[in-house]
């Protein structure tokens, strides 16, 4: 499989950031697709200075071409045959890589910063990237061993929502599915109204039923078109899906969520569900757009 839009990866040079470096590289080389490294800050206005000191280099070197250049070799060792392309932007980072993504396969990003400071900064720039960008947002979830172990666990979760045909994040999922030879794990979280529901255990059976056949129908309606050849496991459990996801993702190498996108609206667009899985999830999140 081949495209001529990039996986683009946001870098800074922290630990986050470089894992994010190696997920990007895995998932270029899966698709045969090049890899675009982007330095976009204007954090050096705040911190470069001090950075420069301590290396005993100029600023502006310091933060931007010596972050791209080691990234751009992290990406070689990882992924020797890459077709690598860098940029520095010298602009806030939400707007520079949201923009990027207007020409991307997929936008890849860190969930943290080089210092307690810039991690709030830079969560705030994956949320506001996640809920703003035109194509599929990975997020990878925080980690201090800085590795990034590609197919581990061989499963791909993917949230199945109310949509009656196949979605944006399900065709995304089923495509990293079968990139990684995994198991497409697909979940649909259902509740039972408490309304519904009486003081007597017996009475409360039959809308508890009622609502897992009716989650098991949507389900079976989503992944009508899903290929035979994928390993496909479908699964209903009981809960809210902001916490049903987050559950599942134990054990997952990635989950996939979709987020709703309303052309008319300007402001953030990420949804409960999405926002939940960002700041939770045990494993790496794809937040992808659902134009409606």
């Amino acid at each position: 499989m081949t495209t001529d839009l990039p996986i683009v990866v946001g870098v800074d040079g922290s630990e986050p950031s470089l894992r994010a470096v190696d997920w990007a590289a895995d998932e270029a080389a899966l698709r045969g697709t090049p890899l675009r490294l982007v330095y976009a800050s204007l954090w050096e206005r705040y911190e470069g200075a001090a950075l420069a000191q301590d290396l005993g280099k100029p600023s502006d070197q310091v933060m931007a071409e010596d972050i791209v250049r080691t990234a751009a070799k992290r990406a070689r060792l990882r992924q020797a045959d890459l077709r690598i392309t860098t940029d520095v932007l010298p602009e806030e980072p939400e707007y520079a890589l949201v923009r990027e993504g207007d020409l991307a396969a997929a936008l890849v990003l860190g969930t943290r910063g080089r210092s307690g400071v810039v991690e709030m900064l830079l969560g705030s720039v994956s949320l506001a990237v996640a809920a703003r960008a035109h194509c599929p947002v990975i997020v990878l979830r925080g980690s201090h061993d800085n590795q990034v172990r590609a197919g581990e666990h061989g499963r791909v979760v993917v949230g199945v929502g109310e949509r009656e045909t196949e979605s944006a994040a399900l065709r995304f999922a089923v495509q990293e599915a079968g990139l990684r030879h995994a198991t497409l794990d697909a979940v649909r979280a259902w509740r039972c109204p408490a309304h519904e529901t009486t003081d007597h255990p017996m009475l409360s059976v039959e809308p508890a039923r009622l609502h897992e056949e009716q989650a098991t129908e949507v389900l079976e309606r989503a992944l009508k078109d899903v290929p035979a050849d994928v390993d496909l496991r479908r699964r209903t459990v009981e809960g809210p899906a902001h916490r049903v996801l987050p559950g599942v993702s134990r054990g997952a190498d990635l989950l996939v969520v979709g987020a709703r996108r309303d052309k008319g609206h300007l402001g953030l667009q990420l949804g409960r569900v999405a926002h939940a899985v960002l700041h939770h999830s045990a494993c790496a999140v794809a937040v992808v757009p659902e134009q409606v």
